[in-house]
């Protein structure tokens, strides 16, 4: 909503005076960005199966092929570890993961940020900044923990930063109104419970919908 998209914005504006040069870091999934973290809790439904989390689905395709390690990546406890498991060599890596692993995030990210309408919001609200995953733990998909990683000069950066670029991409894409292209599927409907029979109806409690975790 309009409402929520104004809450958001002025926060970012208090963070935007913390962000050195024009950059918004984040990395942890709790907090107001905590969305940018393919570890949060929000599910995507790519090519009509649910991953619970984008970092389930970007560790899963990594064994392509092997129908039995992605279902058990699939299934995997929480998104740490997916992780832990899409990282072992002990399982069957595809042999063209390098050249299609940006393809994957790409999917990943566009589907949890079509299908989750806090996660867009938030995204929108962090225009004016460029997106910085801040860690030592990756130089790839984040920036290294190098804290004056700069776009304009990728020579000297201890890390691509790759995740941060792709989101940034990402929300530009929406802002220019290009979202009708994202590759994200609806989310699964909730559940509607049967209707009681008519003659036991009366004098019973009414039964409530389940609904799905978001």
């Amino acid at each position: 909503s309009k409402a929520t998209v104004s809450v958001l914005y002025c926060r970012h504006l208090l963070r935007k005076m913390t962000c050195p040069d024009g950059k918004l870091w984040f990395y942890s999934n709790k907090g107001v960005y905590g969305c940018f973290s393919n570890f949060s809790a929000h599910p995507v439904v790519i090519e009509g199966k649910t991953y619970k989390t984008s970092e389930h689905y970007f560790q899963a395709m990594k064994f392509v092929g092997s129908d039995a390690d992605v279902l058990e990546v699939m299934r995997a406890d929480g998104p740490m570890k997916a992780a832990q498991m899409g990282r072992s060599r002990k399982r069957p890596l595809r042999r063209d993961w390098n050249a299609v692993k940006e393809e994957v995030m790409i999917k990943a990210i566009e589907a949890k940020f079509s299908q989750h309408a806090d996660c867009r919001e938030t995204l929108l609200a962090s225009r004016g900044l460029f997106l910085v995953e801040h860690t030592a733990n990756d130089t790839y998909w984040a920036d290294g923990g190098d804290d004056s990683w700069d776009l304009e000069t990728p020579e000297r950066n201890l890390g691509r930063n790759r995740l941060g670029v792709l989101l940034t991409q990402l929300r530009e894409r929406i802002l220019a109104g290009e979202d009708g292209k994202l590759s994200g599927e609806k989310p699964p409907p909730e559940e509607t419970p049967p209707k009681p029979d008519s003659d036991s109806a009366k004098g019973k409690a009414k039964i409530k919908p389940k609904t799905r975790l978001q």
